[in-house]
């Protein structure tokens, strides 16, 4: 089939116009209140985490933290919380937690805040731990892990990312390179 003259500006009209509103379409924002937000939707796959199945509003709690004060996730409404479960005798979460605290060290903007809540029994060997390495981010401690159980954590190391209006955004099951381009364009997009 052979096109000439007029009918062939007609075929690359056509196109063109529907390319254009292609793009149109793919580019245009709808922000619904029930959907979760653009970042969200794009996790970084060298992450490879989790999305939720459910867009849902994370319930608050109370923490005691290693230094004796009180960490409420409700205050900290506004901010991309990052919170990791990891105990003392887990090899894989002692590895991550110099990773998470570049990741908290670069956002010092104030735009992420950052729990890793132990599960440890023997709360001497979590201070010792804490002497030894000097973490900056809050440690929380769950010894009876009763807000583990609330996440429904069955293996450590285990991360879950609450987006800026405390919804869950995403969840990491086992060990990941926090301090990655990749976790970096996550919490700036969560962080928008």
């Amino acid at each position: 089939m052979r096109i000439r003259g007029k009918p062939l500006v007609i075929v690359l009209g056509t196109c063109i116009a529907l390319t254009g509103a292609a793009l149109a379409a793919m580019t245009r924002t709808t922000t619904p209140s029930s959907d979760p937000p653009a970042a969200v939707t794009a996790l970084p796959k060298e992450l490879d985490l989790i999305r939720p199945s459910q867009v849902k509003r994370v319930e608050d709690f109370t923490l005691e933290n290693a230094d004796g004060g009180t960490f409420q996730l409700r205050e900290h409404r506004g901010k991309v919380v990052f919170i990791n479960f990891w105990a003392t005798w887990c090899p894989p979460c002692r590895e991550e937690m110099p990773a998470m605290e570049r990741l908290f060290q670069r956002s010092q903007k104030g735009d992420l805040v950052m729990l890793a809540v132990s599960v440890d029994a023997d709360l001497k060997a979590v201070a010792q731990f804490l002497n030894e390495q000097r973490f900056t981010f809050t440690v929380g401690l769950d010894p009876k892990m009763e807000l583990a159980n609330t996440y429904r954590v069955r293996a450590l190391p285990a991360s879950f990312i609450v987006d800026r209006q405390g919804r869950l955004a995403a969840l990491a099951l086992g060990p990941r390179a926090w301090d990655s381009p990749a976790a970096h364009v996550l919490v700036d997009g969560l962080s928008r």
